[in-house]
């Protein structure tokens, strides 16, 4: 392995000087092909049954896509079968063209035309491979030999094309893939293809499209780029052509090399969902489509509900998608770091706060939302994950808003629990540590019996009194006191019965829900004897009662804290 480089070559730069593509942003969307039904299918190890091709073919139409490569009918009568059984059942839309692919041989050809008699709009999808390597080691033969194959085929195409728009109603396009394009000199794809054009009687009105295949990607994404480019310029046909690309992703690179492509002027792209396809696959269009999405570019095709796309997908090829797949893994919104849950939650609480028309939360380049997916997984616990992480949960998944003071001190516990279950926690599992934490104190005060009032004193101001029992060291004290307000009369209340030395620090409340039966929270904030913050959590009907219980809540957390 380690001398093993040596035997590698470097891929061969195109001579552009002066490409254009670097300066180019990508500001409408392509035109979409899948080839899911495929090159996607043909890749699996267990190819999709007639059943599951069918669904599969809704779900594309449901998401957009107007031309799909239903298969290769001459290749198997389970490739014919998926086709006849679209044309026959009437299951293919007006608006959808199907694509049909075919090697440049004539017996094949002529079969195919047999397959798609009967259909509306079809795209005839031709090739032959012409590659350097391809030439030399498979076919042994020079460029004349495979642009003699190219070319008789094109014209068996059209004549047949000819025949068949006679005896039916049907409307049928071309396409021309000289196969592993990016394994050809730029200057023998360009010969190529115009000569397919020339053949196929290509005009600006009556336009061929020209899929430039990156067979099996050799490059970083810029040199496919200048590919493109230099294609584009150097094409005599250029305004009777279609420019489509099909990236594979050898290096891991096929959405980059995509993107760089429609940046050099291509029109049409070809890729499947989440990428399936031979080897490490093909472009993932709903990766693309996604990446246009985030910046503001309408992609024409719908994944609102990535979740049930996904599904479908798993289910007809019984692949799975990655937790870190883009938009659609389960992990690809979660955040388990503090510093990321801090800045996420901060980022929601803004766009709460200043209903901004654009989005704009850390770390997260589209709103989960977009795509059906919900906000209860976008912060999960673990022993990593900071102070705000558990705030945003209890907000996003039971209503509980914290003031920000709170978060280090419950945050702590949570992280405590991590540390001692040795794994992340769920949702439900934080909230019944704060029931547990804020809610199941009640030592060693217990407070049994309140009630406020308010009356005017002498001067006509309006005061507040606090009546009730409160049971420590096993025995009901009766306490009484009159404050400016609940806080301050309970506060008085308790230093009758020896409770002093607690000062409050800080008050929040917020309602639960809304509606006459809803339920008010209150967090307080105190200092302990010993200089300490402590936090306690009241709950009740009433806004004042939740904040006596609030305090209570705080001073037996305090006792604790303080042993």
């Amino acid at each position: 392995m380690k001398e093993g480089y040596q035997k590698y070559r470097p891929f061969p730069a195109v001579n552009l000087k002066d490409r254009h593509w670097p300066d180019a942003r990508i500001e409408k969307a392509p035109i979409w092909c899948s080839v899911d039904l495929r090159d996607g299918n043909q890749a699996l190890v267990n190819p999709m049954n007639l059943e599951e091709k069918v669904r599969f073919f809704r779900t594309l139409v449901d998401i957009g896509f107007k031309e799909i490569e239903v298969g290769f009918p001459s290749a198997s009568e389970t490739e014919y079968e998926i086709l006849r059984t679209l044309i026959e059942q009437d299951l293919i839309p007006d608006d959808v063209t199907i694509q049909v692919l075919v090697q440049a041989r004539p017996h094949l050809i002529r079969k195919t035309f047999d397959a798609i008699h009967g259909a509306k709009n079809v795209i005839v999808h031709f090739y032959n491979s012409t590659s350097t390597l391809q030439r030399k080691v498979v076919f042994k033969t020079g460029m004349q030999g495979v642009i003699d194959i190219a070319v008789e085929g094109a014209r068996l195409i059209r004549q047949l094309t000819e025949e068949e728009m006679k005896n039916g109603d049907i409307h049928i396009r071309y396409e021309y893939s000289p196969e592993s394009f990016s394994g050809t000199e730029p200057e023998n794809a360009v010969l190529i293809c115009d000569r397919v054009l020339e053949e196929l009687g290509a005009t600006p009105d009556n336009k061929v499209i020209l899929n430039l295949p990156n067979t099996v990607e050799g490059s970083t994404p810029n040199h496919h780029a200048d590919q493109i480019e230099y294609f584009i310029r150097n094409l005599k046909g250029r305004d009777s052509a279609i420019i489509s690309l099909h990236p594979h992703n050898d290096r891991g690179e096929g959405v980059a090399a995509t993107e760089l492509g429609l940046m050099a002027g291509a029109e049409r792209v070809e890729g499947t969902l989440f990428g399936n396809g031979e080897r490490t696959g093909n472009a993932d269009i709903v990766t693309l489509a996604l990446n246009m999405f985030t910046q503001g570019v309408d992609p024409k095709l719908d994944f609102h509900d990535i979740k049930h796309i996904r599904e479908v997908y798993e289910s007809c090829t019984h692949m799975k998608v990655h937790e870190r797949h883009p938009y659609a893994g389960d992990l690809v919104f979660t955040a388990f770091s503090g510093s990321h849950q801090d800045a996420i939650k901060k980022g929601v609480d803004y766009m709460h706060e200043h209903q901004s028309d654009y989005w704009e939360v850390p770390y997260l380049p589209i709103d989960p939302a977009d795509v059906g997916r919900q906000y209860e997984p976008i912060i999960r616990i673990n022993s990593q994950s900071g102070k705000g992480g558990a705030a945003f949960i209890m907000q996003q998944n039971f209503g509980y808003v914290m003031p920000k003071a709170m978060y280090p001190e419950f945050g702590a516990a949570v992280k405590a629990a991590c540390d001692e279950a040795g794994r992340e926690l769920m949702p439900q599992e934080i909230f019944d540590l704060f029931q547990k934490e804020y809610f199941g104190v009640n030592t060693p005060y217990n407070l049994k019996r309140y009630k406020l009032y308010e009356e005017n004193n002498a001067d006509d101001e309006t005061v507040v009194h606090f009546e009730g029992t409160i049971r420590f060291h096993h025995e009901d004290h009766a306490i009484s006191g009159v404050g400016n307000g609940p806080i301050d009369a309970f506060f008085r209340a308790l230093s009758t019965v020896g409770i002093h030395d607690y000062h409050f620090v800080s008050y929040s409340e917020h309602a639960m829900t809304t509606g006459a039966d809803s339920k008010a929270l209150s967090y307080i904030q105190i200092r302990t004897p010993k200089g300490n913050t402590v936090f306690g959590v009241g709950r009740d009907s009433n806004i004042s009662l939740a904040s006596i219980k609030g305090i209570i809540c705080a001073i037996n957390r305090a006792c604790r804290m303080d042993k």
